[in-house]
């Protein structure tokens, strides 16, 4: 590590800040927070009950994301990944060690404080993101994590009610098809490096432009079963749902450009952001 980050006076201390945030993938972790936080809403989850399972999901993405550049940090370094912040040697490896340990035990009484069942739903979740990171991501088994990871988040929000209950199927079919859509367009902009550097995940060997059709397609299919299946479609939902479909078609038009890839990235997230906003607003999980 730089000299400088040696010296813990206040621009150390931020240094180290920034780059703990960078390094827990902030925009997944946020994203995916924040959707099972809406679902939580949409559930009719009291208030302390929304709050807590934002803490448990919060530290459970911080936990996953920490442990991936943790885990792959020779490497990122080997493939030259200067945006990863301890292959760029902004910080040192084992300085994720404690955040890491904390958070990791932290998410485990936060969640069962949400419920048993709730608590069981979502540390599965979590134990499938550490797999991921330990070596499925470089099978051909790697969106398998996703999909029960994400198709889990409505079950928790759910489950975490005073009355527990599991939400309808096509809800949790949906959700399934955002983490697929999650795992294939999250791996588009490093994909080639990734490739590079031996990880040979589904999406990898796949392919970047069948990698964005998938990632399209599954974010479509998601928004058609909640306007199928979640009662007599509004005017904003089938607005919403036109959107996803014009954004599956971006995401397809824009991956055929090896430049442009991120830019497929953050458009399957906001369209799995707006079919979050769809199941929000046709209240599927019975709020």
């Amino acid at each position: 590590m730089a000299e400088a980050h040696l010296r813990w006076g206040v621009p150390a201390i931020r240094s180290v800040a920034v780059a703990l945030a960078l390094s827990c993938h902030p925009v997944p972790t946020i994203a995916v927070t924040a959707m099972a936080t809406a679902l939580a809403v949409a559930a009719g989850d009291r208030p302390p009950v929304v709050l807590l399972l934002l803490l448990a999901v919060l530290a459970g993405q911080l936990s996953i994301g920490w442990s991936n550049d943790l885990i792959d940090a020779g490497r990122d370094r080997e493939a030259g990944r200067s945006a990863k912040p301890i292959a760029a040697g902004a910080i040192d490896r084992w300085m994720l060690v404690l955040p890491l340990v904390v958070v990791t035990v932290a998410v485990v009484p936060l969640s069962l404080a949400l419920g048993w069942w709730a608590g069981v739903a979502h540390l599965v979740g979590v134990l499938l993101g550490w797999l991921y990171n330990l070596g499925l991501k470089s099978t051909p088994a790697s969106p398998v994590t996703y999909a029960i990871a994400f198709g889990a988040l409505p079950s928790v929000a759910t489950l975490a009610r005073s009355a527990p209950e599991l939400p309808p199927w096509w809800v949790t079919a949906a959700a399934v098809l955002l983490g697929v859509a999650a795992h294939f367009g999250n791996v588009l902009p490093d994909i080639d490096d990734d490739r590079r550097a031996g990880v040979r995940g589904l999406p990898q060997r796949a392919g970047r432009l069948a990698s964005a059709i998938v990632a399209a397609l599954a974010v479509v299919w998601a928004a058609g079963l909640l306007l199928a299946f979640s009662g007599a479609p509004t005017f904003v939902t089938v607005l919403l749902g036109a959107l996803v479909v014009v954004l599956g078609a971006s995401i397809v038009l824009i991956a055929r450009s090896r430049r442009r890839l991120r830019l497929a990235f953050v458009a399957t997230m906001l369209a799995a952001a707006l079919c979050v906003v769809m199941l929000v607003l046709t209240s599927a999980l019975g709020a």
